[in-house]
Protein backbone atom coordinates (compact mmCIF):
# COMPACT_ATOMS: atom_id res chain seq x y z
CA UNK A 1 0.00 0.00 0.00
CA UNK A 2 1.70 3.14 -1.25
CA UNK A 3 0.66 5.49 1.55
CA UNK A 4 1.94 3.10 4.21
CA UNK A 5 5.25 2.75 2.36
CA UNK A 6 5.49 6.55 2.21
CA UNK A 7 4.70 6.92 5.92
CA UNK A 8 7.40 4.39 6.78
CA UNK A 9 9.91 6.27 4.62
CA UNK A 10 8.97 9.44 6.50
CA UNK A 11 9.56 7.61 9.77
CA UNK A 12 13.17 7.04 8.70
CA UNK A 13 13.70 10.78 8.29
CA UNK A 14 11.85 11.71 11.48
CA UNK A 15 13.88 9.10 13.39
CA UNK A 16 17.16 10.59 12.14
CA UNK A 17 16.14 14.19 12.83
CA UNK A 18 15.24 13.18 16.39
CA UNK A 19 18.82 11.97 16.79
CA UNK A 20 20.02 15.25 15.30
CA UNK A 21 17.82 17.18 17.73
CA UNK A 22 19.48 15.43 20.63
CA UNK A 23 22.89 16.49 19.29
CA UNK A 24 21.66 20.06 18.87
CA UNK A 25 20.35 20.31 22.43
CA UNK A 26 23.64 19.02 23.82
CA UNK A 27 25.49 21.72 21.90
CA UNK A 28 22.95 24.40 22.79
CA UNK A 29 23.46 23.64 26.45
CA UNK A 30 27.25 23.89 26.17
CA UNK A 31 27.05 27.06 24.06
CA UNK A 32 28.30 25.75 20.70
CA UNK A 33 25.01 25.57 18.75
CA UNK A 34 23.30 28.36 16.80
CA UNK A 35 19.94 29.11 18.48
CA UNK A 36 18.53 29.95 15.05
CA UNK A 37 18.73 26.25 14.25
CA UNK A 38 16.30 25.59 17.08
CA UNK A 39 13.60 27.32 15.06
CA UNK A 40 14.34 24.96 12.16
CA UNK A 41 14.05 21.90 14.40
CA UNK A 42 10.77 23.19 15.84
CA UNK A 43 9.47 23.81 12.32
CA UNK A 44 10.41 20.31 11.17
CA UNK A 45 8.60 18.56 14.01
CA UNK A 46 5.62 20.94 13.93
CA UNK A 47 5.09 21.26 10.18
CA UNK A 48 6.47 18.04 8.69
CA UNK A 49 6.14 15.47 11.48
CA UNK A 50 2.94 16.96 12.88
CA UNK A 51 0.90 18.87 10.30
CA UNK A 52 1.90 16.60 7.40
CA UNK A 53 2.86 13.15 8.67
CA UNK A 54 0.62 12.73 11.71
CA UNK A 55 -2.25 14.50 9.99
CA UNK A 56 -2.31 11.96 7.13
CA UNK A 57 -2.05 9.07 9.56
CA UNK A 58 -5.11 10.32 11.43
CA UNK A 59 -7.26 11.65 8.60
CA UNK A 60 -6.54 8.87 6.12
CA UNK A 61 -5.17 5.70 7.75
CA UNK A 62 -6.83 5.85 11.16
CA UNK A 63 -10.13 6.97 9.63
CA UNK A 64 -10.07 4.08 7.14
CA UNK A 65 -9.36 1.58 9.91
CA UNK A 66 -12.35 2.84 11.87
CA UNK A 67 -14.85 3.42 9.07
CA UNK A 68 -13.93 0.66 6.59
CA UNK A 69 -12.37 -2.02 8.79
CA UNK A 70 -14.75 -1.18 11.67
CA UNK A 71 -11.99 -1.13 14.27
CA UNK A 72 -12.64 0.75 17.52
CA UNK A 73 -11.80 4.45 17.71
CA UNK A 74 -12.33 4.77 21.45
CA UNK A 75 -9.84 2.12 22.56
CA UNK A 76 -7.01 0.00 21.20
CA UNK A 77 -4.17 0.95 18.83
CA UNK A 78 -5.97 3.70 16.87
CA UNK A 79 -7.06 5.45 20.05
CA UNK A 80 -3.70 5.01 21.78
CA UNK A 81 -1.61 6.29 18.87
CA UNK A 82 -3.89 9.24 18.14
CA UNK A 83 -3.71 10.14 21.83
CA UNK A 84 0.08 10.02 21.65
CA UNK A 85 0.01 12.40 18.66
CA UNK A 86 -1.90 14.94 20.74
CA UNK A 87 0.33 14.40 23.77
CA UNK A 88 3.54 14.86 21.79
CA UNK A 89 2.13 17.95 20.06
CA UNK A 90 1.52 19.48 23.48
CA UNK A 91 5.04 18.62 24.63
CA UNK A 92 6.50 20.13 21.45
CA UNK A 93 4.68 23.42 22.05
CA UNK A 94 6.33 23.53 25.48
CA UNK A 95 9.73 22.55 24.08
CA UNK A 96 9.85 24.73 20.94
CA UNK A 97 10.54 28.13 22.58
CA UNK A 98 13.39 26.63 24.61
CA UNK A 99 15.10 25.36 21.45
CA UNK A 100 15.49 28.90 20.15
CA UNK A 101 17.56 30.39 22.99
CA UNK A 102 20.52 29.43 25.07
CA UNK A 103 19.59 28.24 28.58
CA UNK A 104 20.62 30.86 31.11
CA UNK A 105 20.74 28.77 34.27
CA UNK A 106 21.24 25.27 35.54
CA UNK A 107 17.49 24.93 35.98
CA UNK A 108 16.93 25.98 32.36
CA UNK A 109 19.46 23.43 31.13
CA UNK A 110 17.90 20.66 33.21
CA UNK A 111 14.39 21.52 31.99
CA UNK A 112 15.48 21.59 28.35
CA UNK A 113 17.23 18.23 28.64
CA UNK A 114 14.26 16.66 30.41
CA UNK A 115 11.76 17.90 27.83
CA UNK A 116 13.77 16.79 24.82
CA UNK A 117 14.41 13.41 26.45
CA UNK A 118 10.69 12.88 27.07
CA UNK A 119 9.72 14.00 23.57
CA UNK A 120 12.38 12.01 21.72
CA UNK A 121 11.81 8.81 23.71
CA UNK A 122 8.07 9.01 23.14
CA UNK A 123 8.35 9.66 19.41
CA UNK A 124 10.98 6.96 18.85
CA UNK A 125 8.82 4.34 20.57
CA UNK A 126 5.74 5.63 18.75
CA UNK A 127 7.51 5.10 15.42
CA UNK A 128 8.42 1.54 16.42
CA UNK A 129 4.82 0.77 17.40
CA UNK A 130 3.43 2.03 14.11
CA UNK A 131 6.07 0.31 11.96
CA UNK A 132 5.84 -3.07 13.68
CA UNK A 133 2.17 -3.30 14.63
CA UNK A 134 -0.19 -0.68 13.25
CA UNK A 135 1.01 -0.53 9.64
CA UNK A 136 1.30 -4.25 8.87
CA UNK A 137 -1.79 -5.26 10.84
CA UNK A 138 -3.79 -2.30 9.60
CA UNK A 139 -2.91 -3.02 5.99
CA UNK A 140 -3.97 -6.66 6.41
CA UNK A 141 -7.37 -5.63 7.69
CA UNK A 142 -7.89 -2.97 5.04
CA UNK A 143 -7.05 -5.45 2.27
CA UNK A 144 -9.58 -7.87 3.75
CA UNK A 145 -12.14 -5.07 3.32
CA UNK A 146 -11.16 -4.61 -0.32
CA UNK A 147 -9.04 -1.49 0.24
CA UNK A 148 -5.65 -1.77 -1.45
CA UNK A 149 -4.76 1.91 -1.72
CA UNK A 150 -5.32 4.99 0.43
CA UNK A 151 -5.46 8.59 -0.70
CA UNK A 152 -2.53 10.91 -0.08
CA UNK A 153 -1.97 14.65 -0.42
CA UNK A 154 0.96 16.88 -1.38
CA UNK A 155 2.88 18.90 1.17
CA UNK A 156 2.05 22.54 1.75
CA UNK A 157 4.80 25.10 1.19
CA UNK A 158 5.50 25.28 4.92
CA UNK A 159 5.63 21.49 5.25
CA UNK A 160 7.94 21.15 2.25
CA UNK A 161 10.23 23.89 3.53
CA UNK A 162 10.44 22.20 6.92
CA UNK A 163 11.38 18.91 5.28
CA UNK A 164 14.00 20.52 3.04
CA UNK A 165 15.55 22.23 6.06
CA UNK A 166 16.19 18.85 7.67
CA UNK A 167 19.08 18.08 5.31
CA UNK A 168 21.23 20.91 6.67
CA UNK A 169 20.33 20.05 10.27
CA UNK A 170 21.44 16.44 9.79
CA UNK A 171 24.79 17.63 8.43
CA UNK A 172 25.31 20.26 11.12
CA UNK A 173 24.18 18.06 13.99
CA UNK A 174 24.97 14.40 13.25
CA UNK A 175 22.27 12.12 14.69
CA UNK A 176 22.96 10.15 17.85
CA UNK A 177 21.21 7.15 19.33
CA UNK A 178 20.12 6.94 22.94
CA UNK A 179 21.60 3.84 24.55
CA UNK A 180 19.32 4.34 27.55
CA UNK A 181 16.22 3.78 25.42
CA UNK A 182 15.15 0.21 24.69
CA UNK A 183 13.56 -0.01 21.26
CA UNK A 184 11.95 -2.92 19.47
CA UNK A 185 8.95 -4.40 17.73
CA UNK A 186 5.59 -5.55 19.04
CA UNK A 187 2.88 -4.42 21.41
CA UNK A 188 4.89 -5.09 24.55
CA UNK A 189 7.43 -2.45 23.47
CA UNK A 190 4.73 0.20 23.04
CA UNK A 191 4.43 2.67 25.91
CA UNK A 192 0.62 2.56 25.57
CA UNK A 193 0.47 -1.18 26.23
CA UNK A 194 -1.32 -1.92 29.45
CA UNK A 195 -2.33 1.72 29.89
CA UNK A 196 -4.46 2.98 26.99
CA UNK A 197 -4.31 -0.22 24.93
CA UNK A 198 -4.58 -3.87 25.94
CA UNK A 199 -2.61 -5.01 22.91
CA UNK A 200 -3.41 -5.94 19.33
CA UNK A 201 -4.79 -9.40 20.11
CA UNK A 202 -7.13 -8.18 22.83
CA UNK A 203 -8.29 -5.10 20.92
CA UNK A 204 -8.44 -6.19 17.28
CA UNK A 205 -8.50 -9.96 16.94
CA UNK A 206 -11.74 -11.58 15.83
CA UNK A 207 -13.09 -14.89 17.12
CA UNK A 208 -11.84 -16.52 13.92
CA UNK A 209 -8.32 -15.23 14.50
CA UNK A 210 -8.37 -16.55 18.05
CA UNK A 211 -9.63 -19.93 16.81
CA UNK A 212 -6.84 -20.09 14.24
CA UNK A 213 -4.29 -19.15 16.89
CA UNK A 214 -5.46 -21.86 19.30
CA UNK A 215 -5.59 -24.36 16.45
CA UNK A 216 -1.96 -23.65 15.49
CA UNK A 217 -0.91 -23.72 19.14
CA UNK A 218 -2.55 -27.11 19.66
CA UNK A 219 -0.83 -28.58 16.60
CA UNK A 220 2.68 -27.57 17.73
Amino acid sequence: MKLLDTLQDEHVLIDRVLGSLRTYVGRLVDGTADPADGRRFASFFTEFAGHFHHDREERVLFRALVTAAELPADRGPVYALAREHAEMEEWLRELAPLLERRPQSGDDRARLRALVMRYSHALWRHIDAENSVLFPQGEERLVQCGIRELADRPMSEAEAAAREGAAALLVGYPPVEDDALTRGDGCFMCRAHGETCAGLEAEWWTELEWEEFHSRDASD
